[in-house]
Parts: C-alpha cells; sequence; structure tokens
C-alpha cells in the first residue's frame, strides 16, 4: 500500500520525510509525496490574472517536486517513493482526495515552523485534518530525526480505558504488527496540585492515587487479553505528572518511537476529531504522533 505524505511547496521540511520514510521502511510500503499549491480562482473577474497565475504554479510545483526528489535520491534512496504537484483550493482536502484515491492507510504531515524543536506544533493544516480527516494522521515532531536503524523502534498507545480506547488499542496493536515494533500501553495520570491546607489528609490523596492507578492498570490488562492478536513485546505503564507536559516527560523516550492516541467521538467513528485530551497530549509529545478515528 501506499502512506500519501503532504510536503509544503515552498518550505524545505526534512522532519516529514524523516518519519514518513521510516514508517515506509518498517512497514514496507511506498510514499506518494503530495506537494499541493494554490490553484486559480474560476471567476470572471480574475480570468486575466490567471496564466500569470498558472505559471507561476506550474512553476512552483515543479521546483518543489525537484526539490523533494533530490531529497529522496540523497538520503532515502532505499525507499520506494514518488512526488507530484496537484493544484488545489484546500491543502487538508487534497490530501484527503489523494488518500481515498490511492487507498493510503494513512496520512503524514509535518509541524508548523512556529513551534519549539522536538515537539508538536499544530500549523492549519494539521489542524483541519485531525478534525476532518476518514483516515489516521501522522505529524511529525518540528526538526525529527528518526533512529539509528531508520526504522519505527516503539509505538505507545495513550489508553483511556474507555471502550472507544479499547478500539484504538485494536489499530495500535496491528500498526505494531506492520512495523514490526513493541508496544507500550501507557495511562497518563494529571494530579492537580495539593491544596493547602489540604482538605481532606495527604493520605487520603494518596490513597485515591493508588486504588485509581490499579485500576487503570488492570483495564490495560483486561483490554490486552481481550485481543485477537497481542504483541510479542507489550509493556504496561501509569505515567503521573501534575500536568500533562510532566506526565508526559515521566516516561522514558527514544528516538523511533511514535504516540498514538484516539481521536474523540463527538463527530462519529467516520472521521477524526482531536478533543482537547488528545490535543493537549499531542501538543506536549516529543515524538511523532499517530491520530485514529
Amino acid at each position: 500500500m501506499t502512506l500519501v505524505v503532504g510536503v509544503h511547496p515552498t518550505k524545505d521540511d526534512r522532519s516529514v520525510l524523516e518519519l514518513a520514510a521510516a514508517l515506509a521502511r518498517s512497514s514496507d510500503q511506498d510514499l506518494f509525496i503530495v506537494i499541493v499549491v494554490p490553484a486559480a480562482w474560476s471567476s470572471p473577474l480574475a480570468a486575466r490574472t490567471d496564466p500569470a497565475f498558472e505559471t507561476w504554479a506550474d512553476e512552483t510545483g515543479q521546483r518543489a517536486v525537484a526539490r523533494v526528489e533530490r531529497t529522496l535520491a540523497e538520503s532515502f534512496s532505499d525507499v520506494t517513493a514518488s512526488a507530484a504537484w496537484i493544484a488545489g483550493r484546500s491543502i487538508p482536502g487534497t490530501l484527503i482526495e489523494q488518500a481515498e484515491s490511492s487507498e493510503a492507510p494513512l496520512i503524514i504531515v509535518g509541524s508548523g515552523s512556529a513551534g519549539p524543536y522536538g515537539r508538536i506544533h499544530v500549523n492549519s493544516t494539521a489542524e483541519t485534518l485531525l478534525h476532518s480527516s476518514p483516515i489516521p494522521v501522522a505529524v511529525a515532531t518540528r526538526g525529527h530525526r528518526g533512529s539509528t536503524s531508520r526504522r519505527i523502534g516503539r509505538v505507545t498507545l495513550a489508553f483511556r480505558g474507555d471502550e472507544a480506547s479499547r478500539r484504538v488499542l485494536e489499530c495500535t496493536a496491528a500498526l505494531c504488527a506492520d512495523v514490526h515494533a513493541p508496544l507500550r500501553v501507557v495511562t497518563f495520570a494529571v494530579r492537580g496540585k495539593t491544596m493547602y491546607p489540604p482538605n481532606v489528609s495527604l493520605r487520603s490523596e494518596d490513597d485515591i492515587t493508588e486504588s485509581w492507578i490499579q485500576q487503570s492498570e488492570e483495564a490495560q490488562k483486561e483490554a490486552l487479553a481481550g485481543l485477537d492478536t497481542v504483541p510479542d513485546d507489550v509493556e504496561c505503564v501509569v505515567a503521573q505528572g501534575t500536568n500533562w507536559a510532566e506526565a508526559i516527560d515521566a516516561l522514558a523516550w527514544e528516538a523511533g518511537d511514535v504516540l498514538v492516541v484516539g481521536s474523540s467521538q463527538h463527530r462519529g467513528m467516520s472521521r477524526l476529531f482531536l478533543g482537547s485530551t488528545a490535543t493537549k497530549i499531542a501538543r506536549n509529545s516529543p515524538v511523532p504522533v499517530i491520530v485514529v478515528p
């Protein structure tokens, strides 16, 4: 199968190609690099500018394709990939159309240039995809570079314990089989700062937290037991912190890791809808994130 990769027509962002190539190598799939160039308006008022605009679009698209092909040849020659520029009014819409027409299992995009290095910065393209795509979307961290093996090293699932996250666990287990990587199931325990003076004793708060951790661990084991196929290498973890950043940083992350989160079910199961919790996890992730319906 083919993975669809969105690349900006004028920005040289290697990070998205690094992630896409690692996924392609690990799953033995091809890449289709899609460069969306703005399409000319069809309004009669704009007709006089269309020839000049079309010339600009063609030149911009060709330069972008040449740049991507050069990078592929220099750094990713072991991956089967093709690149093309396509005129479109909407970058996310065009990427979705290309993914659906090629029956791609995944769309891969990069982070925005305004965010910090090593983190996810959801730009306008990723934002729209993460709220409308009918298939999973992977977002590379800004400046992402893969592991020395140049493959996916481990897949971590953010597990809530509800029925929706059980379905995401099934998808994640299948992903682990596809990319030949171990699975880590993590439940994030975000515990607010203790009040002072506390309304309840510190011991009571600790007891409540410990009970919740035990329930989370049991839910993880129960969900894994319900899988038709369980990955050979599975780790279960509960990561704690007083905020999302602290809880996520409590885990050990390695080059080659990816994090899977499930979308909200507010818009049904047919399309992604990134809820507030998934958004917080994605924005604080130090590794690429894959969002699945």
